[in-house]
């Protein structure tokens, strides 16, 4: 799976995410920290990749339907400091095995994780 990881998050989730696997960059290796949601979605869109961030404004499936994008995964988090989120990301991880990625929404939260799949746009 391919990911982009979010300036929000700790750049170690790249880390985390490509030593299981995954194919893992963050807006800043493409140059794009501080860049507009607009600027970094289409991106997405055509590498393919996965957003992760902590910007709750990509869990409203009115502006960001699930089914145009190849993931989004938004974190809802008590706690953002770095250790506390990689712990959780190691808990994403293992779901991620056996869940859907690819057109679906996941809420992060610490006890919980909500996933949100819609029909893709195509069918």
């Amino acid at each position: 799976m391919k990911f982009k990881v979010d300036e929000d998050l700790p750049i170690e989730l790249a880390h985390l995410l490509n030593e299981a696997g995954h194919d893992a960059v963050t807006v800043h290796d493409e140059k794009l920290g501080w860049a507009d949601d607009d600027d970094i979605v289409p991106v997405c869109q055509r590498e393919a990749r996965a957003f992760l961030t902590f910007d709750l404004g990509f869990s409203d499936i009115r502006s960001y339907p699930p089914s145009k994008y190849p993931g989004l995964i938004v974190f809802r988090l008590k706690f953002q400091d770095r250790p506390h989120v990689l712990k959780v990301c190691e808990r994403l991880l293992e779901i991620m095995k056996t869940e859907e990625v690819d057109h679906c929404l996941w809420i992060v939260e610490e006890s919980r994780v909500r996933i949100r799949q819609m029909e893709s746009a195509d069918s």
